[in-house]
């Protein structure tokens, strides 16, 4: 989430009798005034150089970025805003305010409203529903001039809109043609300035209509009473309009301005809209499936609390209309690096202009792709919400000791309130998720840009992929150079590891390890690269609406759980700092050797448990060459061990590996760790604690792997395992004993200890 802020300005003396063109004359002379503001506190650029602005006492460090982004009022204002910035000579120039002559048009690009279809796609794809394949019903907030509910409109060829409405008027089509009406509102949507009164009425179906919000009084036809459960026969529009609100539909979509739905406990005084206290309803009285908030403020987050705790699917404002911002972020960063190009005369303006329109379309891309992996990161953690409600609690208090986060501002539930939902085993819901995965994208983001890591080599890959792929393919050096990499490093980074690993995992692993979130991030950078992630994230994405989406979220949990391992293990096994580059070029070729031959060096355990675990996949629709990879993963948290066992030893990386899991075979290391696994931790120390055991005794196996090849004379793989268990027969049958006692009885935490420093006292002999 950018950091910012929102507001907006009102002009006081403009004369009654000014005639419209006159009167926006001088708003845009106000807005001038407002902008010039702005940069007269602003410092600006020069070069490298810092300019604090004159005759300004601050005490603040420097700070050259400002941006402005048009909103209600003045949409067409980017334009104006960019003049000023151009007059005064500030350094982002035309990149000052976003979708101007010479930008990126949220509206003609229907990028605000494509994001926030990336929700609904994926609440439906959630409930096996492909609503760019098949018919759904939708109510919604708006008309077909406004952007987001217009291009909202437009986005599948499957939408039967039953009603809308805005402050002019109420449509509604009780049992609507999809094609026939898609048609209807792209024709309106091209139309300058239209209203649902320029809507065909012979296309509208039987006992529909287009009434006015100002008429005293509207019949209802029977059509109207079973979509809106009404059974008076007429009503006044604000009945109407609050009937439709609870009425049945498998989405309803807000894209205009207002606040429609609150929680039964806050008052209408509360929310602070008296425009539609008359139209409002409580979150118990929505019968939705599914909202999409491509408008902001259309419900109150103690609504959201009340709707979600209701079943109704929806995520937050901030999170679904999220991609305006997002892309104007990209169409400052697009410019002050084109720009640079254009100052070294390797471009020139007319060449610049054409780029950036060319650029569109992946532009959009980059940018609703931001929207999918925050939503999927929001289908996981809700998931697994009960899990982690300990874990968020306590994020949540460190949060507050740091006077970053108020709970009770941002309707949080307090620790009574945890207490209870952990009694009844519940979670944070999907909204509060939603809030709290900002905090820590903002929390994690101001930690790296102020660390050393936005310098590292190994992240500048990230860097290059920001941009679309014409300016990665001409001017490469350029990105390497741009004045915001850190800031932009910085950003992907926190997405990245918020997005895969969760909201606490950073903190977690802090408290763990000791480590500093730095070395976490650079180590989570190499895990993550030396294993090929992003491809396999890619493939498994790759199965929406081909797939149950449980399956896809099984998938995505077994890479998330995977990836926290050998972030841990790296921590805990390499050299800090890490350098992300020089790991992945140490380990990538035994990696890599193994990935091609794991069927052959595990054992005949592990070969049937990875044999079943693919099959279960392929018979739910997974490709068996992407299932074999997602199943081998946990096989794979070995994969450092053995390839440093290798290195150490001299010894080929297939030789290692064959002896590290005869061994674990030998010895039930791999049943202790599954067992392990297996057991329910019933608070967080229980959690940690066992963790921690689970990584002991895989620091075992790689010791023991390790000392067994040593003592081997020259035999390698099963032999030398033989050949070492044949020398320590007296502790491996005392060792073989307590497991059988162990798994007879049941495994616990006091048992895993107590196998562990068996299997401890095996290395010393």
């Amino acid at each position: 989430m950018p950091v910012g802020s929102k507001g907006g300005f009102v002009p006081k003396r403009l004369a009654p009798s000014l005639s419209r063109e006159a009167a926006q004359e001088e708003a845009i002379e106000c807005y001038k005034i407002f902008i010039r503001g702005l940069l007269d506190l602003t410092d600006n650029l020069a070069g490298e150089d810092v300019i604090s602005p004159p005759q300004v006492v601050r005490y603040d460090d420097d700070d050259p970025y400002l941006v402005v982004a048009a909103d209600k009022g003045t949409a067409t204002f980017s334009d104006i805003a960019n003049g000023v910035a151009i007059d005064y000579g500030f350094w982002l120039g035309d990149a000052f305010a976003s979708g101007g002559a010479k930008g990126y048009d949220h509206k003609v690009m229907g990028i605000t409203a494509r994001g926030a279809w990336e929700s609904v796609k994926r609440h439906f794809r959630e409930i096996g529903q492909d609503i760019q394949a098949e018919e759904f019903t939708v109510i919604g907030c708006g008309d077909m001039s406004g952007d987001v509910f217009g291009n909202g409109m437009l986005l599948s060829k499957h939408i039967r809109l039953l009603a809308a409405f805005d402050h002019r008027n109420i449509f509604i089509d009780p049992n609507p043609d999809a094609g026939k009406s898609w048609d209807e509102r792209s024709r309106l949507f091209a139309l300058p300035r239209s209203s649902w009164e320029d809507y065909d009425a012979e296309l509208i179906s039987t006992g529909g209509g287009v009434f006015d919000r100002k008429a005293k009084a509207i019949e209802l036809s029977a059509e109207m009473q079973r979509l809106t459960g009404l059974e008076a026969a007429s009503v006044t529009p604000n009945e109407l309009i609050h009937a439709l609100l609870g009425a049945r539909a498998d989405l309803l979509w807000f894209g205009g301005i207002g606040t429609y739905i609150k929680a039964v406990g806050e008052s209408h005084q509360d929310v602070g809209d008296r425009a539609n206290d008359g139209v409002r309803v409580n979150g118990a009285e929505v019968n939705c499936k599914v909202i999409g908030e491509g408008g902001n403020l259309g419900i109150t987050q103690l609504g959201r609390l009340e709707m979600a705790r209701g079943g109704v699917r929806l995520n937050t404002d901030a999170i679904d209309n999220s991609a305006g911002v997002d892309c104007s972020d990209h169409e400052v960063n697009i410019k002050a690096l084109i720009d640079a190009v254009v100052a070294d005369g390797e471009m020139t303006e007319k060449q610049r202009d054409r780029l950036l329109v060319e650029m569109t379309d992946e532009v959009g891309e980059l940018v609703l792709r931001d929207n999918y992996l925050q939503t999927q990161a929001l289908s996981v953690l809700e998931q697994r919400a009960p899990a982690l409600l300990e874990s968020h609690a306590r994020y949540m208090r460190n949060l507050e000791r740091a006077d970053q986060l108020n709970r009770e501002v941002e309707y949080l539930p307090d620790d009574e309130t945890v207490a209870a939902r952990l009694a009844e085993g519940e979670g944070l819901t999907r909204p509060e998720l939603s809030v709290l995965l900002s905090y820590a994208k903002m929390e994690l983001y101001e930690i790296l840009l102020a660390s050393d890591l936005a310098n590292s080599k190994g992240l500048l890959p990230d860097l290059v992929k920001y941009f679309p792929r014409p300016l990665r393919r001409h001017h490469n050096p350029a990105i390497l150079q741009h004045r915001l990499r850190r800031e932009i490093i910085a950003t992907v980074t926190a997405n990245s590891i918020v997005n895969r690993l969760g909201i606490t995992f950073v903190h977690d692993v802090m408290a763990e390890t000791g480590a500093s979130i730095e070395a976490i991030a650079r180590c989570y950078a190499a895990a993550r690269d030396l294993f090929a992630m992003p491809a396999l994230w890619n493939d498994v994405d790759a199965l929406d609406n081909k797939v149950a989406t449980a399956v896809q979220t099984g998938m995505v949990l077994a890479s998330a759980e995977f990836l926290r391992r050998m972030t841990l293990w790296f921590l805990q096994n390499v050299g800090q700092p890490l350098k992300i580059n020089t790991t992945v070029t140490t380990f990538a070729p035994g990696v890599a050797g193994l990935v091609a031959q794991l069927d052959k060096v595990v054992g005949s355990r592990e070969e049937k448990k990875l044999t079943r675990g693919v099959a279960a996949l392929v018979k739910q629709g997974v490709d068996e060459d992407l299932a074999r990879r997602v199943v081998g993963l946990e096989t794979l948290t070995a994969a450092c061990d053995i390839v440093q066992v290798a290195a150490e030893s001299g010894r080929p990386v297939e030789e290692v590996a064959r002896a590290h899991f005869a061994l674990g075979a030998r010895l039930g290391l791999d049943r202790l760790c599954a067992a392990a696994e297996d057991l329910e931790a019933e608070d967080h120390w229980q959690h940690q604690a066992i963790t921690s055991v689970v990584e002991d005794l895989r620091d075992q196996q790689r010791a023991l792997t390790s000392v067994a090849l040593s003592q081997a004379n020259g035999a390698g793989g099963a032999e030398a395992v033989s050949g070492w268990c044949n020398a320590n027969k007296a502790g491996i049958a005392r060792s073989d004993a307590m497991l059988a006692e162990f798994e007879a009885g049941g495994m616990n935490i006091a048992k895993l200890a107590l196998a562990n420093r068996y299997m401890r006292r095996l290395i010393i002999g």
